[in-house]
């Protein structure tokens, strides 16, 4: 198995277990403190985001392309340069913008927002991102190597430690106000984070083959070239990046103003943006740990691919990449779908939320395509392209939702049709972008065939679980319907030829039956 198929199955297993890790965090947080204590929750958190993504400088991608083609020609010289370029930066600009943040949020939070109890929990996550800027420098670097073990290990201790410490502090701070259990939610992620950069940390230490610590200023004098290069490909993908958090800043600042304009109370517009982004988005995101860690993958190796001019071997990965996302992306559409309400039930304990789960998962199928378009550009140095095209998604996607959500007849599902609108448009953006750039195929029969096995799987689970078992729970019922759609939709996918004996022998228990 290549080093890209063994590091994307490593990071696919590692995400499926984060991913469902940070669910129960998501969980834990809404039953805890409710609709409008996510709402306080996940409107800080687009302010903690866009500080970090400038304090990163896109440096983590960046790492992972040069050091991808410095181990290729053996230069354990240039990954030292890289390593100590890339700590140097990120440290300096993480302790000038981590006070900056904290010396801000009073003005952020009577400014901009419309509730002014966002500052506890924004004051509370701060502290993270000097954490943050190291954990990315070890992650870049073990992505460049294409070892995807520690960094899929951290990610999974980091969630462990969250849903402990969440549990325990928002039941500790709830008699308090709503605000402090949100605080008390954001420093769980502070210690969850301290948590997985100790791991990496003492991976790094035990597989490294030099010393970074050895001539460090004099290493990080000599690397003005190096600086030069992390740049050429960091300074667009932060742009890329930028302009996605800063979309991501200003989304819960336009949707409470546009409710606003609709006639609605800042504290009901908190909780309609909580419902949203704490109770909808997370279900629709959670299948994402495919695509994200196909993406992961991908950077270190098409740019290594690239590197060696090997074109065909740059569309085969991208082709198998997407196909992955596809497929995957496939199965969650139909469930989340068919079953969103019994789904937001059994979750969340409410219903609140369905309508929006239904109107924007048919869409997310862009969401878990765009990730390996986007990772494919920046390992083609073509970072710029993606950024101008998040550029353009985003400016439709604020208008869109200033537009719609202050019209009362729509919103907060104003605020859901922007957000789709923006992915779709961004994704087909990216995908032009490629085929302009490589000579791609396009094959539409696999398209049909697609779409054709998820509209049959779809109607035979609706008929499945609105037919049969209607005497026993909405919890029987429900795991009984996903089951039997998934076994449908692996079946037609078998039968239509989307998936062969080759792709299953990929997957390591699967693979002794092949």
């Amino acid at each position: 198995m290549s080093k890209f198929l063994k590091g994307t199955m490593i990071l696919l297993v590692a995400g499926l277990i984060t991913r469902v890790l940070g669910f129960i965090n998501r969980m834990v947080i809404a039953r805890f403190i409710g609709g409008e204590g996510v709402g306080l929750y996940m409107m800080a958190f687009p302010t903690l985001m866009l500080v970090i993504t400038i304090t990163q400088v896109g440096l983590p991608v960046a790492i992972s392309k040069c050091v991808a083609e410095a181990a290729a020609l053996g230069d354990r010289k240039k990954i030292k340069k890289i390593l100590v370029v890339s700590l140097t930066i990120t440290v300096s600009l993480s302790l000038i913008f981590t006070p900056g943040l904290i010396l801000l949020a009073p003005y952020l939070t009577k400014t901009l927002f419309t509730d002014p109890r966002i500052y506890y929990p924004l004051v509370a996550i701060t502290p993270i991102i000097p954490i943050v800027a190291v954990s990315a420098v070890l992650r870049g670097y073990f992505q460049g190597m294409q070892n995807m073990k520690p960094f899929a290990i951290s990610q999974m201790i980091e969630q462990a430690v969250r849903i402990v410490l969440i549990a325990v502090l928002t039941t500790l701070f709830l008699p308090y106000g709503i605000q402090y259990a949100a605080a008390g939610a954001m420093f769980a992620s502070i210690v969850g984070e301290l948590a997985s950069l100790a791991y990496m940390f003492t991976m790094f230490k035990l597989k490294k083959k030099f010393k970074v610590r050895r001539n460090f200023f004099h290493v990080m004098k000599e690397g003005k070239e190096t600086i030069s290069e992390l740049l050429r490909v960091a300074l667009p993908t932060t742009g890329s990046r930028l302009i996605g958090n800063v979309s991501w800043f200003l989304e819960p600042i336009v949707v409470a103003h546009s409710l606003a304009i609709a006639g609605f109370t800042a504290s009901l517009a908190t909780k309609e943006y909580g419902v949203l982004t704490g109770f909808a988005l997370p279900l629709l995101m959670l299948p994402s740990f495919v695509t994200h860690s196909l993406s992961t993958a991908l950077v270190p190796a098409i740019s290594e691919a690239s590197s060696q001019r090997n074109f065909s071997l740059v569309e085969h990965r991208l082709q198998q990449a997407l196909r992955f996302a596809l497929l995957a992306g496939g199965i969650s559409v139909v469930i989340l779908y068919v079953f969103a309400e019994p789904l937001m039930e059994t979750v969340y304990g409410s219903k609140n939320g369905t309508n929006l789960i239904k109107l924007m998962a048919p869409f997310f199928i862009f969401q878990y395509y765009q990730g390996p378009l986007q990772a494919t550009l920046q390992a083609l140095d073509l970072a710029k392209a993606a950024m101008i095209n998040s550029m353009i998604g985003a400016i439709v996607k604020l208008g869109m939702i200033f537009i719609l959500a202050s019209n009362p007849d729509y919103g907060i599902t104003g605020a859901a049709l922007g957000i789709m609108t923006s992915t779709l448009l961004v994704t087909l953006l990216h995908y032009t972008t490629i085929i302009k750039k490589i000579q791609f195929t396009i094959y539409i029969l696999e398209y049909v065939k697609f779409l054709i096995t998820t509209l049959v799987s779809g109607f035979i689970g609706y008929w499945w679980y609105h037919h049969y078992l209607i005497q026993e729970t909405i919890f029987t019922r429900l795991i009984c319907g996903i089951i039997i759609t998934s076994i449908v939709y692996l079946l037609l996918l078998l039968l239509t030829k989307l998936i062969n004996k080759d792709d299953l022998s990929y997957i390591p228990i699967i693979k002794k039956f092949v």
